[in-house]
């Protein structure tokens, strides 16, 4: 047999190359399709990151900017018809009262969107803004510190309690507080008076700019961190990737608990917020109300629903939108209902959301190269030469085909071998 008997060099050439499993595709590629020329250190960081916490690689934000300005332009023209129609509520402490309203709705809005990143979806933030509120004016004679550090330490229990149930079990976070908001609504029913704070309290409003200025810039650093890949995978680690049953581990469940905590803290604040900024607590049935306008602000804002990706001044551009709205309508007399406000923000911010994960997420690895390509495995059979047609005991060349039993004949049979 000759040396370059196809037999012994492991193929006829008359055998595709793609019939194998690992087929290469250039100069300098290995058979198991593994390249030679090496990679570099950010397509390193895409191929060893974990899959089982979503799709390898960067989100695309260009998706975030176009809907953020798409927000920036209702936002103009909102604010246009609120000064045609209504110029003293835009200036002195029209201006003043419309910003602080704007932040009491966005600590809402942020509450809501940071446990919608956290894919813990929280839908008691309405209830419990309210329920702070009423426990915030009945303690107000303990002074305004003390008060306020006992509702944000009630607000932190019902965190606590929705994160127990949602975490421990590893159940929807939206069904867990749910059913904590009706828990607290039945709390809140049991309030019967308004309740009025004293002259000397403080008052926020001259303060008005500062604190719109507090809540943008913490939105907008917690956008840019949740921009970071690590922070953003790291926040969204129970967003299901596979089974929605399966836990996704201790780092998640973490991560899912201080997002239930921190919404509720910020959830409480809008409460007391309101509450300073009024002068009187009253045990009306807005809470609905108040988880509607949180829950659409959020995903007007670019916000997944299904959690982990985020814009960068979604947030601030959503609820000064959503604020502009409502005292647009208090200006034009018109009875729109706050609830048709949220009803509308939710269903728009849906779009968005199915807007986010379709142009948002990361483009697939290699795609204008199929160096990672792999072929199914196939078990066809490569034609033996001319002069060994005759045998019956045909090889197949397939990887999923055994090897033939070799023999004294076939290793030693050959007159050209046997001369030698």
């Amino acid at each position: 047999m000759a040396y370059d008997d196809p037999r012994y060099r492991g193929a006829s050439d008359d055998v595709d190359p793609g019939d194998y499993p690992y087929a290469p595709t250039g100069p300098g590629e290995r058979t198991d399709g593994i390249s030679r020329q090496g990679y570099a250190r950010a397509d390193l960081d895409d191929l060893f990151e974990d899959p089982a916490h979503g799709e390898p690689g960067r989100d695309r934000f260009g998706v975030h900017l176009v809907w953020e300005l798409v927000l920036l332009v209702a936002v103009s023209l909102v604010g246009y018809l609120l000064y045609r129609d209504g110029r003293f509520l835009n200036t002195g402490g029209g201006l003043r009262g419309l910003m602080l309203s704007a932040t009491v709705l966005g600590l809402l809005v942020l509450g809501a969107g940071l446990s919608l990143r956290a894919a813990v979806p929280n839908l008691s933030v309405g209830p419990i803004a309210l329920a702070s509120a009423l426990y915030f004016a009945e303690h107000i004679d303990r002074g305004v510190p003390v008060a306020a550090t006992q509702a944000v330490v009630l607000a932190l229990a019902v965190g606590a309690a929705i994160a127990l149930v949602s975490v421990a079990l590893h159940v929807p976070a939206w069904a867990a507080s749910f059913g904590a908001a009706l828990a607290v609504v039945l709390w809140i029913q049991q309030h019967h008076q308004v309740l009025t704070l004293p002259k000397s309290t403080y008052q926020p409003l001259p303060h008005a700019a500062y604190w719109f200025g507090g809540f943008a810039a913490l939105a907008v650093v917690g956008a840019v961190l949740g921009s970071v890949r690590s922070v953003r995978r790291t926040v969204g680690r129970l967003r299901p990737v596979s089974d929605p049953a399966d836990r996704r581990g201790g780092g998640a469940a973490v991560v899912g608990i201080a997002a239930l905590l921190g919404s509720s803290v910020l959830a409480a604040g809008a409460g007391m917020l309101t509450v300073l900024q009024t002068g009187r607590a009253t045990p009306t049935d807005t809470s609905l109300a108040l988880t509607g306008l949180a829950l659409g602000g959020a995903l007007l804002a670019g916000t997944s629903v299904y959690g982990r990706r985020g814009g960068l001044l979604g947030t601030v551009l959503a609820t000064a939108l959503l604020a502009m709205v409502v005292r647009y309508f208090q200006v034009a007399e018109l009875r729109v209902s706050p609830l048709a406000v949220g009803a509308v923000a939710i269903g728009v911010g849906l779009v968005a959301s199915r807007l986010v994960e379709a142009f948002g997420r990361p483009r697939p690895l290699f795609a204008e190269d199929d160096r990672w390509r792999t072929v199914a495995p196939t078990t066809a059979t490569a034609p033996l030469p001319p002069h060994d047609q005759d045998r019956t005991d045909s090889r197949s060349t397939g990887w999923t085909s055994p090897l033939p039993a070799s023999s004294a004949d076939d290793r030693w049979g050959d007159d050209e071998w046997r001369g030698r």
